[in-house]
């Protein structure tokens, strides 16, 4: 008696192992898009300075970037500060998915030398733009779609 007390046992915990989780089925969202979002703080008195050179190579990289499937759409957002400490422009990045990001730094200095150009160029260009601004976080959040 035992012994089919035991077997029973078993053959259910393995019955109740190859169900699917109920939590799975009553999510109330499905997943969307991949977005990363780069929070800057620009000095004050010089976002159309920065904006100024900043946009227009940006446009450049991610028009690219959407000719070669890498990139769906993007955004920037600009608002006054809430305090001192808080950004100012915001740049929003849409991906189709988490696998985009698979070899995506390679593709991305690709574009990056064909557009700006060489290395020591683009760093320039980086060191430039540190005297007027900080990056103050970078994020990549997943949509989220209601059912």
């Amino acid at each position: 008696m035992n012994t089919t007390i035991r077997a029973f046992a078993v053959m259910a915990a393995a019955v109740l192992l190859a169900l699917p989780p109920a939590y799975a089925e009553d999510k109330p969202y499905t997943e969307g898009h991949v977005w990363t979002v780069t929070m800057v703080k620009v000095k004050y008195g010089m976002r159309d300075t920065y904006l100024n050179e900043v946009l227009p190579l940006r446009k450049k990289i991610e028009e690219e970037s959407k000719k070669e499937g890498l990139l769906l759409s993007s955004h920037t957002l600009v608002g006054d500060p809430a305090n001192r400490d808080d950004f100012d422009v915001m740049y929003l990045q849409e991906l189709k998915n988490w696998a985009v990001l698979d070899g995506l730094s390679a593709k991305m200095d690709a574009i990056e030398e064909k557009i700006i150009g060489p290395t020591d160029k683009q760093t320039q260009i980086v060191v430039k733009r540190a005297e007027v601004r900080e990056i103050l976080g970078e994020k990549m959040m997943q949509e989220l779609l209601p059912k």
